[in-house]
């Protein structure tokens, strides 16, 4: 399973949640600048802080970026990739006016789709047969 120093605790659960994520710019349009990523990840941290989620992990190219983050069970997925999606677009539009050349069709930095997968743990196989091999009473 999780290794231990990834177990974080609630006040009724212990949890292990990790999930990778991909939001690509709208059109795949070549956005980002390294200038744009260092702060797209600052704002993003700020997001995550707000949801009691840590990212983990941040990093990008000039269309689409991936994030790593550890979130509890109470955050849904979703409403954490709005606002991460909804708050980095906003500010990088006011602190960066140069990237309004890139919504002149869609008035929109991302793409309304994402990529969310779950990561970490023992592969499917091995929990699978673990839950296989349980002691049910008869």
């Amino acid at each position: 399973m999780a290794d231990l120093g990834d177990v974080r605790t609630g006040r009724h659960c212990a949890f292990a949640l990790h999930a990778h994520l991909v939001f690509v710019t709208k059109y795949r349009r070549r956005v980002f600048s390294d200038q744009h990523l260092k702060r797209m990840e600052d704002i993003m941290r700020t997001v995550c802080a707000d949801f009691d989620t840590e990212l983990v992990e941040f990093n990008g190219e000039d269309n689409h970026v991936h994030l790593l983050v550890n979130f509890p069970p109470k955050v849904a997925l979703a409403k954490l990739v709005n606002s991460l999606k909804g708050v980095s677009s906003r500010r990088l539009r006011q602190e960066f006016p140069d990237l309004g050349r890139h919504y002149y069709r869609a008035n929109r930095l991302w793409s309304a789709s994402y990529f969310a997968g779950s990561v970490g743990g023992a592969p499917l196989g091995v929990l699978r047969q673990y839950i296989e091999q349980q002691n049910r009473p008869a």
